[in-house]
């Protein structure tokens, strides 16, 4: 039986409360541009996107709550069951699509309160995307002092992506 509250909040997707500065996610799910950029699938609750540019590795997929919630504590009890299966499916894609040996899974929730999973490629032979370097990686890429991805591998991975999870709906 669905829950009429997750379906129409999953499926709408929502802002924060009112009151709360606007969301930087809520707002990248609305843009028309980001969406046709960086978007691989809507399904239920989750939204999953590539990393926006400047990407710090091609195949840094993110899995967002479509509603806005700050974590795992508020999931639904339905969003708690779908949780695992929708994250292990995601970084299941990411191994494919990337090669990678491992896949690293992180939310920390501080830079925007909604929840938003890193699903980062770990490649053995990257030292930079070796555990916490990966935040090093990404700072040095977002200052500028390392090349991103290329925009061509990303656009290709996007485009794979959307094709590997067209079968998912």
């Amino acid at each position: 039986m669905s829950d009429p509250q997750l379906s129409a909040a999953s499926q709408e997707g929502s802002g924060p409360p009112s009151g709360e500065a606007p969301c930087g996610i809520c707002r990248l799910h609305g843009d028309e541009e980001a969406v046709a950029r960086d978007e691989i699938l809507r399904l239920g609750p989750w939204l999953l996107r590539h990393h926006p540019r400047p990407t710090p590795l091609a195949g840094w997929l993110l899995l967002d709550a479509r509603r806005h919630l700050g974590g795992p504590i508020d999931f639904l009890p339905e969003e708690a069951v779908a949780f695992g299966p929708m994250l292990q499916r995601c970084s299941e894609l990411v191994q494919t699509l990337t090669g990678c040996g491992r896949v690293y899974a992180i939310a920390f929730g501080e830079g925007a309160r909604h929840l938003h999973v890193h699903l980062i490629p770990r490649h053995g032979d990257d030292p930079g995307s070796e555990a916490w370097r990966v935040a090093d990686l990404y700072r040095a890429v977002s200052a500028g002092e390392r090349a991103a991805a290329p925009e061509r591998q990303v656009e290709q991975l996007v485009r794979q992506a959307r094709e590997l999870t067209a079968a998912w709906r």
